[in-house]
């Protein structure tokens, strides 16, 4: 059997693994492993296996991911989610529709805080729900515009998910980080816009609240939502300016998030410090052992062929390069809809990456692009993981469907900043071109 024979048997094989229920990263693993002892033979297979390990796990790249996991969890403990909120809507819940923005800009502050896009949807299903609701909120507007807004998570640095392409990638971490900081502003401003629209032709989606909030209540509202901010600020302009590195911002960010939750609760013992620690332990171990998987599955797709001959395939079409893209977003919507996103890049990237570099695309746009895809996928059907978790946090509120239904502008809105990042691909490029 030839190479390139054993290399699609291998993806078919991954596959066929994965749609039995086999965890992702068993899967990787497994093929990948008696994928390259197939190739190259058990005792070559040992030492690559060796090699991926070593080369994967000492990498001064992978200290980022604890320490922004960590920042993220320091912000949920701290409560900054409910502080942005709060301040969100005390400034602009008088609006139409002001309820669900509020709810789109705190948690696209929060996100850049927690990196998680689950971890926001949880957040904020939980403190803006209930309240949507009870004002008279459509169960499946209010559902949907917390399902949306988390994947801004991912979006606005700090990003784990970032992280994960740059190391997939080989690709410089510190300018994908600040990459994605207005985009994932423009995007946020994007579903703004389009919660505007939809409460505009349907004004009984959203019922106009009729509070009133003093100056001095508003800026009360910054007590600790506006620190949060602050630190964001500081990250991106040291990174932009070059005065740290990503992990050394994923430091200064996890303390900070530290000193916030200490200041919260008046002392260590509201903050969990152990829990958190073993939570971040634990949802590292996880990332990790994914990326070691996948560059082990990517190093056989390499060594059989099939990543060079599918490249080959898709560059040799006689068609603009445009079309390519249109079929490598469709392939990260169809997949994205049935795993989560570390998985999807870890499967996807070793064959999609170098078919983009080959079209002459940015590697850094690239990355936006992609992160964006993936998101995307993580609240459309089948799957939908931000609209599981929400479902599931909303304690019976609201129903699955609803969640499903009320997603439509709000997917049409994903595709627009998609046709935004192509048409204007400097809206991604223009910080880190300039970065120092």
């Amino acid at each position: 059997m030839s190479s390139l024979s054993i290399g699609m048997l291998g993806v078919v094989a991954l596959f066929a693994t994965i749609l039995l229920g086999v965890n992702v990263m068993v899967a990787l693993g497994l093929v990948g492993a008696f994928g390259l002892a197939s190739l190259v033979g058990f005792k070559a297979a040992t030492a690559i296996l060796g090699t991926v390990f070593f080369d994967t796990t000492h990498s001064f790249h992978f200290s980022v991911i604890p320490l922004f996991l960590l920042m993220g969890f320091f912000a949920m403990r701290a409560g900054l989610g409910e502080d942005l909120f709060e301040a969100t809507t005390k400034w602009l819940g008088n609006l139409r529709g002001g309820l669900a923005i509020s709810t789109t800009l705190g948690a696209a502050a929060f996100g850049a805080a927690s990196g998680s896009s689950v971890g926001t949807a949880t957040v904020f299903t939980k403190l803006a729900l209930p309240q949507m609701l009870d004002r008279g909120y459509d169960k499946s507007l209010a559902s949907a515009s917390i399902a949306i807004a988390g994947t801004l998570a991912v979006m606005i640095p700090p990003s784990a998910l970032v992280v994960v392409y740059g190391i997939l990638t080989d690709s410089s971490i510190g300018s994908l980080l600040i990459a994605g900081f207005i985009p994932g502003i423009v995007f946020s401003i994007v579903l703004c816009i389009a919660i505007w629209l939809t409460v505009f032709r349907n004004p009984k989606l959203a019922p106009l609240q009729h509070q009133h909030f003093t100056l001095r209540e508003k800026l009360a509202s910054l007590r600790l939502a506006g620190p949060l901010v602050l630190v964001i600020m500081v990250i991106v302009a040291g990174l932009y300016l070059g005065i740290f590195t990503p992990t050394e911002a994923g430091a200064i960010g996890a303390a900070f998030t530290f000193l916030l939750a200490i200041i919260r609760h008046r002392g260590l013992k509201g903050v969990e410090l152990k829990k958190t620690l073993l939570e971040t332990i634990r949802t590292s171990a996880m990332i990790f052992a994914i990326l070691i998987c996948a560059l082990l599955f990517s190093k056989f797709l390499a060594l059989s062929g099939v990543a060079n001959a599918v490249g080959g395939y898709l560059t040799g079409l006689e068609v603009n390069r445009w079309v390519i893209v249109v079929l490598v977003s469709l392939i990260y919507l169809a997949l994205g809809m049935m795993m989560d996103a570390p998985a999807l890049l870890a499967i996807t990237l070793p064959i999609t990456h170098p078919v983009m570099m080959s079209l002459g695309f940015d590697p850094i746009w690239f990355g936006i692009f992609v992160v964006l895809l993936v998101e995307i996928g993580a609240v459309t059907p089948p799957v939908g993981i931000n609209c599981f978790v929400v479902q599931a946090a909303s304690e019976g509120r609201v129903r699955l469907e609803q969640i499903f239904r009320g997603l439509v502008p709000f997917v049409l809105a994903g595709f627009a900043m998609l046709i935004l990042l192509c048409l204007f691909p400097q809206i991604a490029l223009f910080l880190p071109e300039t970065m120092k």
